[in-house]
């Protein structure tokens, strides 16, 4: 049987069982990890594991409260009974001789460990004699530590308010001292050693009373009246080790084989006490027993089985399968076992199981020793181990990068370069060998220099093209990390023509493995080191590669574009700058734009031309803003800028740019238009350089990508702004200009200019204080409030208006506002960071080996798709049962509500009782059968666009929706309808160079789930074809017609496209034979393999909308003359639904939307008076 059978909740033989197994191994569409997770790294982890500077435990005070012979009141001891104090049974000599034999053999047993510290005993003390003894110890130690053990054995047990006991001085009473007083005395660094009953009690105390002290501290930080502000500040308690013998609610063990002293004797005594176990005893005997026939008869030593069974032990642990459980406590073990070749490798693979449980599991190996084991493995040379060494490394710097240093100061980074270079080591391995390499070039100069000399760019260049995609894109990765502000890196990879070498990835198929060229592509031009005219060259065929990718269907690549010409912007600074004061200067014979002007269609309101209220634009010039963004119109820009210093444009000056006088005198003024920057400055700035791709890019669907492309060019408009002011004051103080500065200028003179920058903490895409309005609805329901998505930030199309306030202070700020200005030239020189790289590590440091959710029968994940899996079933059989009995009519209103907008598109969702109705901006969810509103959000298109097309995506598991508006745009949802906030999982730009047209069909798509192929088309002259899988543009169909496209579909095997056009004709696209047309605005039947239609119907007069069922022989018609008609296959009306005056008469408006239900003889119905209305058939069918 089928691998994938055995994956379905039903197998079976029958037909429709097959259907449902089908169904089952439907692929998902936009469900990868890039779609689900926030693009970050994992939260990085305290470390404690390395041993910081030694720090000396220079004095120990130890204080024994026993009173031997008495025993404690609140304690009730067992006969027999645990004695032994320090090895010494306390009965068997005079009370007081006992305490000093006791004392003195614990002082010994501390020796063994630290010989040089200073030891003080306090036998059976009073509070004034142990406050003296820690007192006097503390001011001898300074800063170094002190330890205070404290044995509670002849005395009560600590009380929950936070005291242990000791006697007055006639031990008559049991007298309690304060664990606060106790600290103030010890301070810190201190250790504390607790071997009483209940020892739990005192650390709890210990931390309250620490807490305690912290907010006194703070109170009288802030109070300079409060008493404790007039005393030193006493230490912090954080730097404080407690060990305790037990629980708050445990007593101490009273076994009489075992010392009642049983966690002295661990902390100071480990082997004594070890070997009175059994299991040790054993062991031994094991090994002495063989001694006699070693000797006797010269046979081979058998080892001792307890390391193998103490593995055996630990992989049993492994397989258990239970997470939040104890860890193993063979780990210490395991560890000790690294370095003997008997058991080396079934160790190192048990380590490696563990270290995949995720970054706890990795801490806690690292915690207890794990690192110099493995460290000192990699200078063997057996071959065995690499692949078990190459996997722990990597799940080590998956978690912990700071142990770069230590592999490259040992060679270790060697190890790696020849397990990469290894052409017969499997590519997962070859992986995580690139990725360990990829860690230690990281930021970390020497690691650079070593990989530099290993050889390392040429070993990654000869597996960019790798058949593995994980491998393919951290080779790039790594490769952009070694020449990342590395010049020397740079140019050996020049010498090796990587750029070129690299260029091939930018078409890869694996949206990760593009983001990783581009990455590396970005890092690679942007080396602050002097250019010449050789890398100016490179830098400048760089760039128009990378502008072939601002229409690619994958957001994280797109970020990483924006980061990458960014590079480019900051090594030529002082081109662009002028480029942008050009276009800043031009922009003042603008003004802004009046949304009153303009109407719905695009229309404007003429007015007259004048240096106040110039001309304004229609919304088809917002149209033509993305004509620009092609790959050929931006090589063409790219070639017309020469990076040259000499040959292109003059070095940044503002005295080589003429302005008027008008505008020279306002720059002082705070209502000058100086940092306004709309979207007539951009239509421009789009036809030159690599501007063109920035200004492209911050019109992109996806907020992030449109926040960074806004963030970069604000930061050139605000140097070129500062630069022409300050230049400018120069100017008129009849000051000489000096020299233009170099092409690798940074702007030195920001610090001059007057004007104020938003706050820190101001949104990265909005340097603005206006808030756009919603428009006005003439209906009852308005807007919705839009929640922003995407960690936070609101579409850039919803916080930026068509023009653009570049900077929320005018020019005209005072000195006092200094500091705003550097704060904001520290947040627009920022480093641009996408965090792509950090988030694929995040691959190496979880499980690996775990069995995904997806395919584990007990799983939550699991369970839910199973009962999805029989909805779905249940709809299609109950569905088919009804479409199968014949539908004779289908006008029995089941549905009618009021739309909050005018509904422009509806779709059923194939399975579950919820409808999407599109308006112009914004989409609404009802529930049909119980006629309940579900959720109304807004779609973030920008304002002069609207929703022209829906598609449910995976709607047999976890439902996705596409909307597609009339500017080009894709955006995908995700959690909507559900009581959750909607949120955008990705969009792209599906149509570039829209043509404009005042009525025509935006955008048209047609989505097959089965091939994740997504055609688009509408107001262009191609079929476009999008591979989701991929995120890529596969095809292009020229259309050949001269209108727009209205309609798409598509067979199965995605061979035949058929495509309705605006004229009345359709065409069907295939290699194989010509396109095929029927005129006359009919409909008409088609058999694909005859050019002549079979069949023609005349239908409604006023037609506006169409849909066809895709189940049952029926299809209707609406009419913009309130009435629908539905059809059978034979082109009879079954069903005509018309407007009837009366009160119990349906009322029905101009149609502007229908659409039938996939599987349910339901009809979706939206008209231009804000109703929308579900017919389904006769009751009796249903």
């Amino acid at each position: 049987m089928d691998a994938e059978l055995l994956h379905s909740p039903v197998v079976g033989s029958t037909e429709d069982e097959e259907v449902d197994v089908c169904y089952w191994n439907l692929p998902l569409a936009f469900m990868k990890k890039r779609h689900t997770e926030k693009i970050e790294g994992s939260k990085a982890l305290a470390q404690s594991w390395r041993m910081k500077d030694r720090m000396k435990t220079v004095s120990v005070a130890l204080v024994l409260c026993l009173n031997v012979g008495v025993d404690p009141p609140d304690v009730v001891k067992t006969s027999p009974c645990a004695r032994l104090e320090c090895w010494i049974d306390p009965l068997s000599m005079s009370p007081q001789k006992a305490l000093e034999t006791i004392g003195a053999n614990l002082q010994k047993q501390y020796e063994n460990w630290q010989p040089r510290a200073r030891y003080k005993q306090s036998l059976d003390p009073t509070v004034d004699e142990v406050k003296k003894l820690c007192t006097s110890l503390r001011r001898n130690a300074k800063e170094e530590r002190v330890l205070f053990h404290y044995n509670g054995h002849g005395v009560p047990r600590p009380t929950v308010n936070g005291e242990i006991w000791v006697f007055n001085k006639n031990y008559t009473q049991y007298i309690p001292l304060s664990i606060y007083d106790l600290q103030t005395w010890m301070g810190s660094p201190s250790i504390f050693v607790y071997d009483c009953s209940n020892a739990g009690i005192i650390v709890k105390s210990f931390k309250q009373f620490a807490l305690q002290r912290e907010q006194e501290l703070e109170v009288a930080a802030i109070n300079p009246n409060h008493p404790l502000a007039q005393m030193p500040l006493p230490p912090s308690m954080k730097n404080c080790i407690q060990l305790a013998a037990c629980e708050a609610s445990e007593l101490l063990p009273m076994n009489p084989n075992l010392p009642a002293d049983l966690f002295t004797s661990c902390l100071t005594t480990p082997i004594k006490i070890a070997l009175r176990w059994q299991a040790w005893d054993l062991a031994v005997d094991i090994c002495l027993s063989q001694l006699p026939t070693i000797i006797e008869e010269g046979t081979a030593f058998r080892h001792s089985p307890f390391f193998a069974e103490q593995l055996t032990a630990f992989q049993v642990w492994l397989t258990m399968g239970v997470e939040n459980r104890n860890p193993p406590e063979q780990l210490p073990i395991v560890l000790q076992v690294l370095l003997s070749q008997v058991h080396r490798l079934r160790a190192l693979d048990l380590l490696g199981r563990f270290l995949d449980l995720g970054p706890w599991a990795v801490s806690l190996a690292l915690s207890v020793g794990i690192f110099p084991y493995v460290l000192k493995l990699l200078q063997s040379s057996a071959r065995e181990l690499r692949p078990l060494l190459v996997f722990i490394w990597a799940k080590i710097l998956a978690v912990d990068s700071s142990c770069q240093a230590d592999l490259v100061k040992d060679n270790g980074h060697k190890y790696f370069l020849s397990v990469l270079a290894d052409p017969y080591m499997p590519a997962e391995h070859r992986t995580m060998a690139v990725f360990i390499l990829a860690v230690i070039v990281n930021n970390y100069n020497t690691g650079q220099e070593a990989c530099l000399q290993g050889n390392l760019i040429a070993i990654c260049l000869e597996q960019l093209n790798d058949p593995h995609p994980l491998l393919r894109q951290w080779v790039a990765i790594c490769l952009g990390r070694i020449w990342q502000s590395f010049d020397s890196a740079r140019w050996c990879g020049v010498r090796d023509s990587a750029h070129e070498k690299l260029y091939s990835l930018l078409s890869d198929p694996i949206p990760e493995v593009r983001c990783a060229a581009v990455f590396a592509l970005g890092t690679f031009v942007g080396n602050s080191a002097e250019r010449t005219d050789h890398s100016t060259t490179i830098d400048h065929n760089v760039a128009m590669m990378l502008a072939q990718l601002i229409n690619d269907g994958s957001p994280i690549v797109r970020k990483e574009l924006v980061v990458a010409l960014s590079h480019l912007v900051e090594q030529y600074e002082s081109n662009f700058c002028t480029v942008a004061l050009q276009f800043i200067e031009e922009e003042k014979n603008y003004a802004v734009p009046s949304p009153a002007n303009s109407t719905e269609t695009g229309n404007v309101t003429p007015v007259k031309d004048s240096p106040a209220i110039p001309r304004l634009r229609s919304v088809n010039s917002y149209t033509n803003l993305r004509a620009a963004t092609t790959a050929r119109t931006l090589n063409k820009s790219l070639q017309n800028l020469n990076l040259n210093e000499e040959g292109g444009p003059a070095a940044f000056s503002p005295g080589n740019l003429s302005t008027s006088s008008s505008a020279s005198s306002t720059l002082g003024s705070p209502d000058n238009d100086e940092y306004l920057l709309s979207f007539e400055t951009i239509d421009k700035m789009r036809r030159v350089s690599s501007y063109s791709s920035l200004n492209s890019l911050i019109a992109d669907p996806f907020p992030d990508v449109s926040d960074l492309a806004m963030r970069v060019l604000n930061n050139i408009a605000y140097k070129a702004t500062m630069n022409a002011r300050t230049q400018r004051i120069l100017d008129s103080g009849s000051l000489t200009q000096s020299a233009p500065a170099s092409p690798t200028s940074k702007g030195t003179l920001i610090h001059q200019a007057g004007g104020s920058p938003p706050v820190p903490g101001a949104s990265s895409s909005s340097l603005t204080n206006e808030v756009p309005k919603a428009p006005v609805r003439d209906g009852p329901s308005s807007r919705p409030t839009y929640t922003p998505t995407l960690g936070g930030q609101a579409p850039h199309s919803q916080q930026f208006p068509r023009t653009r306030k570049m900077f929320d202070k005018g020019p005209d700020q005072t000195a006092e506002d200094g500091d705003d200005t550097a704060a904001h030239r520290a947040f627009i020189n920022a480093s641009l960071h996408t965090g792509v790289c950090e988030w694929s590590a995040k691959y190496f440091a979880q499980p690996v080996m775990k069995i995904p959710e997806e395919h584990d029968s007990e799983s939550q994940v699991r369970k839910e798709r199973e009962w999805r899996f029989l909805r779905n079933t249940r709809v299609r059989r109950q569905s088919q049962c009804v479409t199968q009995r014949g539908v004779t009519r289908l006008d029995d209103q089941i549905f009618i509500n009021r739309n909050p907008g005018v509904p422009s598109v509806v779709k059923f969702h194939p399975f579950n009782t919820c409808i999407a109705v599109a308006d112009k901006d914004s989409i609404c969810f009802w529930d049909w059968e119980k006629g309940e509103r579900l959720d109304y959000f807004y779609n973030g298109n920008p304002r002069y666009t609207r929703i022209t097309s829906m598609e449910y995506l995976n709607g047999h598991d976890s439902s996705l929706l596409l909307t597609a508006t009339d500017d080009g745009a894709l955006r995908i949802w995700k959690n909507f309808a559900d009581q959750k906030n909607p949120e955008m999982v990705t969009a792209w730009q599906g149509l570039s160079d829209m043509l404009p047209t005042t009525r025509g069909a935006g955008m048209v798509v047609d989505w097959e789930q089965e091939t994740g192929l997504l055609m688009t088309s509408g107001d262009v002259r191609v079929v476009r074809i999008w591979d989701t899988e991929r995120e890529m543009k596969v095809q292009d169909i020229p259309t050949g017609a001269d209108s727009c496209v209205t309609s798409l579909s598509c067979d199965p095997q995605r061979s035949l496209v058929a495509a309705g056009f605006g004229d009345g004709s359709v065409r069907v696209y295939d290699r194989r034979m010509g396109p095929n047309e029927c005129v006359n605005g009919d409909v008409r039947f088609f058999d694909p393999r005859m050019p002549d239609s079979i069949n023609i119907l005349q239908t409604v007069k006023g037609l506006t909308a169409l849909d066809i069922h895709p189940q049952a022989t029926l299809f209707a018609c609406g009419s913009m003359n309130q009435f629908i008609a539905v059809y059978n296959s034979n082109g009879d009306v079954i069903s005509n639904i018309k407007y009837y005056d009366g009160f119990m008469g349906q009322r029905i408006g101009a149609i502007s939307c229908l659409a039938f239900h996939p599987y349910w003889p339901h009809l979706a119905v939206g008209s231009n008076d804000y109703y929308m209305s579900i017919y389904s058939a006769e009751k009796r069918l249903r």
